[in-house]
């Protein structure tokens, strides 16, 4: 999967901001992306103390871009930039207050194209990276929601499992028209990792087996989906087992041309969601990446604050890799 990502970084290098340029796992990771040659991270923050850090720690960061935002040449269109962007929501002087933050200051970079993507959330809540996506960068063009998914990896032997799961983080409970663009962001993310979607709305009903509001709301965002996504196998509402045991879809739904066969999961709720990717990754032996966040104008993540420099580096691939020409 990193290996695809990896060469087309390659033939188009990118920019990623880190909002916590003093962070040990972030600097850990830098160097790791600096001698890859694919990937110019720019740390955010007081230069000597990004420097004294990485040296702290022996890491090497030649290379990377270090802006500290009290410094930054720029600032005054930067600050012009973004009360246009926040259309009189905020005061300049609340803008400029806001621009001290590194989150905010970073999304800035990519509204103004100054950086291609942006990885945070390493030492804040996800809430402090979508706020700042959402207000500049804002959702793409068709788009209504910011949304998650997760790309679950589990090595084997000739061939590696790969699944979509969402949304995992973001939306708590969300609509029918919420869940289908929930699905087609999932399914666009999953084909970027190697993923051909045959999609799965997920529900403790298959075809009917049981009654209530959520089985309904995914049984009609599953019918929405499919008249969005025509070339897309999509079906349910099913049960997971039904969803991916051949054995239990030739029980349950034997038409089906999704059911036992599913690698991109659609979750009714949060909770559903958090609960089934973790089981996933803890009791199944899948690595976790993510989550994603979709529908962005720009690829923007956050990081979990227990991340390690590992997951740092794989996060900034996945991320930088989610750009468009």
């Amino acid at each position: 999967m990193f290996k695809k990502l990896i060469s087309i970084l390659k033939e188009h290098p990118r920019k990623i901001v880190f909002t916590e340029g003093t962070d040990p796992r972030i600097l850990e990771a830098s160097a790791r992306l600096l001698s890859g040659t694919f990937l110019t991270p720019i740390l955010l923050g007081n230069e000597d103390e990004v420097r004294a850090a990485a040296e702290d720690a022996g890491f090497n960061i030649r290379g990377a871009v270090i802006i500290d935002p009290e410094k930054y040449e720029n600032m005054e269109a930067m600050v012009a930039k973004m009360v246009e962007l926040r259309k009189g929501k905020m005061t300049e002087d609340e803008v400029r207050a806001a621009l001290k933050k590194s989150n905010y200051f970073g999304t800035m970079l990519v509204a103004m194209g100054e950086a291609d993507a942006l990885l945070g959330g390493a030492t804040y809540s996800t809430a402090d990276t979508v706020r700042p996506a959402l207000q500049l960068v804002k959702t793409k063009p068709g788009n209504k929601i910011v949304s998650s998914c997760f790309i679950m990896v589990r090595e084997g032997v000739g061939e590696n499992t790969v699944l979509a799961m969402g949304d995992c983080a973001i939306n708590i409970k969300p609509t029918e028209d919420e869940l289908v663009e929930i699905a087609v962001e999932t399914a666009k993310c999953a084909r970027i990792f190697g993923v051909d979607p045959k999609v799965a709305f997920l529900s403790y009903s298959t075809f009917g087996s049981g009654k209530g509001e959520d089985v309904d709301k995914m049984r009609n965002a599953c019918e929405k989906t499919k008249a969005a996504m025509p070339d897309v196998p999509v079906d349910g509402e099913m049960q997971f087992d039904a969803a991916v045991s051949p054995r239990v879809a030739q029980t349950k739904c034997p038409d089906s041309k999704v059911a036992g066969y599913a690698n991109t999961f659609i979750f009714p709720d949060i909770n559903a969601g958090n609960i089934g990717y973790k089981i996933a990754q803890r009791l199944g032996s899948f690595d976790a990446y993510g989550p994603i966040l979709q529908g962005l104008n720009a690829p923007i993540n956050d990081l979990s604050r227990g991340c390690n420099a590992l997951e740092v580096y794989s996060m900034a691939i996945i991320t930088a890799g989610l750009c468009e020409d």
